[in-house]
């Protein structure tokens, strides 16, 4: 009966962290829940037997990643939405499950460390390996709150998940083997993420203008109509849409503007038209004297291009950038593989599209090219504008440059190289949004993470593999216990209770 009421209590723990996993690391998350939402799981995990754990643990993953399953079935037919859902369970359940065995075949609290060891792993093998790079990280969850994402300058967002998994496998431990146990990690964990924290708060100086502050600093203008131009759309419609897109660029330019940035794909045109509509942006832009910056979707019936141009003041097609990752609904559209960047004012743009500022690597190739800015045309989902934006702003954070970005069905938004949102407004169908901002004129912060890169990840995903084999070993060495079904600690292997 005492196991019968246990069991229960274990399966309450699990559903409640399913729960708070959903909330905490959702399309709009909670950034101090995430600190937090793990731990009901861990300890359940941690008291139960292996079975019954590996069920409860699929059971919270599975809550955790459906708060994202209508969000997938935007973007890929149901049945892969259902499949990626079930995807995004497993890492949560190779990290319980490690940390799990790891507490089986050890006494030892430095047993805690596997959890955040394993979560940095993952994180880092994602971001590297799957063609949507790590998408769903926890470190996500942090990026509205400006003092724990500055540690990504440092070592990446790894880094970050480290820290944010540490904190409830310290508490986990101390639950389950009480806090006797887990004083000394405790201890560690405490100072660990003070001085992750005091770093953080140094790093954003003071004077960085928010959001309605005066204006300061170079200006720039964003201009978003969400209407979609395709081969369907009626003429009128489309005509409708340029001419308000050039009413737009002639008042933000009125307004001061000398770089104007426009949303990705406005229109899939072929080639003939596409050549129109660039000497049309190209004498808009001279008009306007303006930077114009306009992503464009081209497809001659052998290729699909998704590129960003950018027009001199002069009118010159002075960039012609082709995106380099895409997202699910365009995987037919061929990918590029070059680098623009170009001086403006004193100021080096970045060029780059939309998902392309979902991987770390492209935000450290152009911090290594030494851009203070970057110029980011993107088309959102509606659902996920929020989230695309501050992701987005994560890379200038990791490798030091301001994100001016202009997205469809999404949001405009301009951030500065710490990660604060300066201006931002909300996309709309015609007549569209407009956006004016002002970037700091102060030089881009150097960062740690542009020269090591994910240099820390990767001394994780070492120390996951080898608590692998390791764990793998001992579970060859040690027969199971006939009473739980798991191998017990060291120090009560092969001994005897006394007379």
């Amino acid at each position: 009966m005492k196991s019968t009421h246990m069991n229960l209590l274990h399966a309450g723990l699990a559903l409640l962290g399913g729960l708070l996993l959903r909330q905490a690391f959702g399309l709009e998350p909670v950034w101090w829940l995430a600190w937090l939402a793990p731990l009901p799981l861990l300890v359940a995990a941690l008291r139960c037997t292996p079975r019954l754990a590996f069920v409860l643990t699929a059971m919270a993953s599975l809550i955790a990643s459906s708060g994202n399953f209508h969000f997938f079935a935007l973007t890929v037919p149901l049945p892969a939405a259902l499949w990626v859902t079930v995807a995004t369970a497993l890492p949560w359940m190779l990290a319980i499950g490690l940390t799990r065995r790891a507490f089986a075949q050890s006494a030892s609290p430095w047993a805690v460390l596997v959890y955040p060891v394993v979560w940095c792993a993952l994180d880092t093998l994602l971001a590297h390996l799957h063609p949507d790079t790590n998408w769903g990280s926890p470190a996500y969850s942090q990026a509205s709150f400006l003092p724990a994402v500055q540690v990504v300058a440092l070592a990446g967002t790894g880094a970050l998940v480290f820290l944010l998994s540490l904190v409830p496998a310290v508490l986990a431990l101390a639950v389950v083997r009480g806090w006797r146990a887990a004083r000394i990690p405790a201890l560690c964990m405490l100072v660990l993420v003070a001085a992750s924290f005091a770093y953080d708060f140094q790093r954003i100086p003071a004077g960085v203008p928010a959001q309605g502050a005066p204006a300061q600093g170079e200006p720039v203008g964003l201009a978003v109509i969400d209407d979609f131009i395709g081969p369907r759309t009626p003429p009128a419609l489309a005509e409708q849409v340029w001419s308000q897109y050039e009413r737009h660029v002639e008042t933000l330019a009125g307004r001061g503007a000398r770089v104007v940035l426009l949303p990705e794909k406005i229109a899939l045109l072929p080639p003939a038209e596409a050549v129109r509509i660039r000497r049309r942006l190209s004498a808009l832009a001279a008009r306007t004297h303006v930077w114009l910056a306009a992503g464009i979707g081209t497809d001659d019936g052998r290729r699909k291009l998704n590129l960003a141009w950018l027009f001199a003041p002069d009118g010159r097609l002075d960039a012609n950038y082709q995106k380099h990752h895409m997202a699910p609904p365009e995987r037919e559209f061929e990918a590029g593989a070059a680098y623009d960047l170009r001086s403006i004012d004193g100021i080096r743009y970045g060029l780059a599209i939309c998902k392309d500022m979902h991987f770390a690597a492209m935000g450290r190739a152009y911090g290594a090219r030494e851009a203070q800015a970057m110029l980011v045309p993107a088309w959102d989902f509606g659902v996920d504008g929020r989230y695309a934006a501050r992701l987005s702003a994560l890379r200038g954070v990791e490798s030091g440059f301001a994100m001016v970005r202009a997205a469809r069905e999404g949001l405009l938004t301009v951030s500065d190289a710490h990660g604060r949102i300066l201006a931002e407004t909300r996309s709309a169908t015609l007549p569209g949004a407009t956006l004016l901002a002002h970037l700091p004129l102060q030089a881009a912060p150097a960062t740690l993470y542009r020269r090591i890169g994910d240099l820390f990840g990767w001394l994780c995903t070492a120390a996951a593999l080898l608590v692998m084999a390791l764990a793998w070993r001992r579970a060859r060495q040690t027969p199971p216990s006939p009473q739980t079904g798991r191998s017990a600690p060291p120090e009560t292997r092969h001994t005897r209770p006394s007379a």
